[in-house]
């Protein structure tokens, strides 16, 4: 079998592609740059070729060829719906047979611009004829580590909305791992999967996790969104403009989920927790010491 694969470079979706790899699965890296066709090289893919997810036709002759597409749209971006559109249609017109798309968890969240803009991309798969499998993620553990030396450094877990909220996580890698089986294995064909570490966890409970894990207090805190921001070096723009929303949002209301029967189910073992990515990263600072 062989895969086009979006976002092979990617930090999140470059996970897909070990996974991909592991079943023998050739792929044929989506780029838009030479640099970016090193790095995918150099992360195992097989093949290159060049493609604007906004260039329909690249994205038919980038297809053709191949037996199925991973696709997993850019977040916040301003036309993401059309782009992830233009890829399933494009993958139709090449006569691709089988489409995995890395959605979001509730894609119904009409007021949050990187939930409603995978919707349009969700019902034009389903309507495309392609088997098709849904992956919708929780929040990723991994966006939680840009912020792990921080968490050190000051004994403080801040975000920018409320500690009082609870949010959910899914660690990336499960995703992936289910992403790389839906290819091979047809108990995942044409359907819909919600996929969610277990429990919900407010800041202060989370902060605990990272005090046992580190062994050291870390108490839980808030920060404004702009200085957050500023902190993470997000420039102006659709994407910096999009997490104020959600995080506004999310002050509100939190992120609800937790129930990890469908990713458990789909993994044939307990998924990753908060707990265990933690530790994780507690290890990795202490072989760095």
């Amino acid at each position: 079998m062989k895969v086009l694969m979006v976002g092979a470079t990617g930090k999140y979706a470059g996970l897909v592609l070990p996974e991909l790899k592991k079943r023998g699965i050739k792929v044929r890296a989506l780029v838009r740059s030479r640099e970016s066709e090193r790095k995918a090289r150099e992360r195992g893919a097989d093949e290159t070729a060049f493609g604007d997810l906004e260039e329909p036709r690249g994205l038919i002759s980038a297809a053709v060829g191949v037996d199925a597409v991973f696709h997993i749209g850019p977040g916040f971006a301003p036309r993401e719906s059309a782009m992830g559109v233009m890829m399933v249609e494009a993958a139709k017109a090449a006569g691709v047979a089988r489409f995995v798309y890395s959605s979001v968890m509730h894609p119904s969240i009409s007021k949050l611009a990187n939930h409603a803009a995978k919707r349009p991309v969700e019902e034009t798969l389903y309507e495309s004829g392609m088997t098709y499998t849904v992956l919708q993620p929780a929040i990723f553990m991994q966006t939680l580590e840009s912020g792990w030396t921080e968490i050190i450094r000051s004994g403080r877990f801040a975000q920018p909305y409320s500690r009082r909220v609870k949010t959910c996580y899914v660690d990336y890698r499960d995703v992936a791992e289910i992403a790389g089986e839906a290819f091979v294995n047809g108990k995942f064909e044409n359907g819909t999967f919600e996929l969610c570490a277990p429990g919900m966890f407010h800041r202060g409970e989370m902060a605990a996790l990272i005090s046992e894990a580190l062994e050291l207090h870390i108490e839980a805190g808030e920060v404004s969104f702009d200085l957050w921001a500023d902190m993470a070096r997000i420039p102006e723009g659709p994407v910096r403009v999009g997490l104020k929303r959600m995080y506004a949002d999310y002050n509100q209301y939190g992120f609800h989920g937790g129930n990890s029967t469908i990713l458990k189910s789909l993994l044939g073992r307990e998924p990753r927790t908060l707990k265990q990515f933690f530790r994780e990263l507690a290890l990795r600072n202490v072989k760095a010491a």
